[in-house]
């Protein structure tokens, strides 16, 4: 792997940076894996077997010893795990440490896709809590989509925005979280393609596309609200410089953050405001290259917060309605339903004055739980209740093993031994994968068929 020479040159006086520790990091290669356990999907048989130890810096992360067949594995279709990079994980670190958790916030995560840092905050959040995951390029809202049903949580709302569409909603949120796209010199060792890519003028772009990301977006943090910054790349211009223009134009203030010496990240000062960063390099640390800071919004802006709505209002659903799907939910009253067409959602109480405020400013492209169609009194449920934490316990469930699992996420007919007729949870490991009606003759398959496994 060659390294481009200008590349090395422009870290070669950065704090921690050592060129031939990390020449030779990169000469080696990456073969880290590691993964984020779902707490609420969490049970001691979903860990693989080839798991190492755990992510220093992130509760339930964890390295594995080898790379397995996550395509083949039902347990990552049932959203017990999301495969993520460890360096990254270390955002729960910047949360925990910067925000108290334990009070209701209201959290953005603005640059989604898809979808590894929208499921650890929203592992971390309380019930009272509410996630705003937002991604603005169209055709990577899809994968958002798809990895936040299966993570389950019924307190995140999906939203397809450019960042100056939140200026909508000035001094809203708590927390925003900008992983801001960048240059990607941090993975070149998992991906060596991405060498090609970079230049100069693509850092320095990068750079420039990076303040007028958060510009757009900074209105809508409120006053000792806080911003988590990150990227991964290692060049200065998207990471202190960037940092150093925060405190500068944007009169935010620097957070410091806790790490342990046996972590190996290096603790920086920008060289203008000597506001604190993070680098993770991949000759000290067990994970890729990747930066992240913490700052404090010290400006408040007094303006009018209001929206108003060019849109319909939702839909309420019916007391019938009502009656038909709260069976299916666990603690059932802690939910308010609208209707989306023919669907019925369910959403935390918590967010029932919210909803209206945000489908007034921004383009939803889902919120809360789908449960299904309500047809002659009988719910035809959607495959997000199936895989959701809300789902009632006590619904028909049939148990399969792991070849029987695999037909079934493939959506390939399959054979059960069960008395149980109707619809049913299909679940491996007592972990639900999705719907199926069993018939006197036959058993329909109703995993979503965009989701299905297509290798043999």
């Amino acid at each position: 792997m060659q390294l481009p020479a200008l590349f090395l040159q422009s870290l070669h006086n950065l704090p921690g940076f050592s060129k031939q520790a990390f020449i030779a990091a990169h000469a080696a290669g990456s073969n880290i894996t590691s993964i984020r356990l779902n707490p609420f999907k969490n049970r001691a048989s979903v860990l693989p077997a080839t798991v190492s130890n755990n992510v220093a810096w992130c509760g339930n992360g964890y390295y594995l010893l080898q790379r397995p067949s996550f395509t083949s594995d039902p347990l990552f279709h049932a959203g017990a795990y999301y495969v993520q990079e460890a360096s990254s994980m270390f955002l729960e670190q910047a949360l925990q440490q910067t925000v108290d958790l334990l009070q209701p916030l209201k959290v953005l995560d603005l640059c989604a896709a898809p979808g590894g840092k929208s499921t650890l905050i929203q592992s971390l959040l309380n019930e009272q809590s509410f996630l705003v995951s937002n991604e603005v390029i169209k055709t990577r809202v899809n994968i958002l989509a798809e990895n936040t049903t299966k993570w389950g949580a019924a307190n995140v709302v999906i939203t397809n925005n450019d960042p100056i569409h939140f200026q909508r909603l000035q001094n809203y949120f708590d927390v925003i979280v900008v992983d801001a796209p960048c240059s990607g010199s941090g993975l070149f060792r998992k991906d060596p393609a991405a060498i090609t890519a970079w230049s100069e003028d693509n850092v320095a772009l990068c750079s420039q596309r990076q303040q007028r990301i958060l510009a757009d977006v900074l209105p809508a943090l409120k006053e000792d609200g806080v911003l988590i910054y990150s990227t991964c790349s290692y060049s200065p211009q998207e990471d202190e410089a960037i940092a150093d223009w925060l405190i500068g134009e944007c009169q935010m203030k620097s957070l410091s953050l806790k790490t342990e010496n046996s972590w190996g990240i290096v603790e920086t000062q920008s060289p203008k405001q000597q506001a604190l960063g993070y680098r993770f390099y991949p000759d000290k640390v067990k994970g890729e290259g990747f930066f992240i800071a913490a700052f404090k919004k010290q400006e408040y802006s007094n303006v009018n917060t209001s929206v108003k709505s060019t849109k319909q209002k939702t839909e309420k659903v019916s007391v019938a309605e009502t009656a038909v799907v709260k069976p299916y939910l666990k603690n059932a009253d802690n939910f308010f339903f609208i209707k989306q067409q023919t669907d019925v959602l369910a959403l935390p109480v918590c967010m029932q004055q919210e909803l209206e405020f945000l489908q007034a400013a921004l383009y939803i492209k889902k919120a809360g739980i789908k449960l299904g169609a309500v047809i002659r009194n009988e719910l035809v449920p959607e495959h997000e209740l199936a895989v959701s934490t809300v789902l009632d316990n006590t619904l028909p469930v049939v148990d399969v093993d792991e070849t029987t699992a695999l037909q079934f996420l493939r959506r390939n007919d399959f054979n059960l031994d069960a008395a149980i007729k109707g619809w049913a949870i299909i679940s491996y490991k007592n972990l639900p994968l999705g719907w199926a009606k069993i018939l006197p003759n036959r058993i329909n398959n109703y995993y979503p068929p965009a989701w299905r496994i297509v290798n043999k």
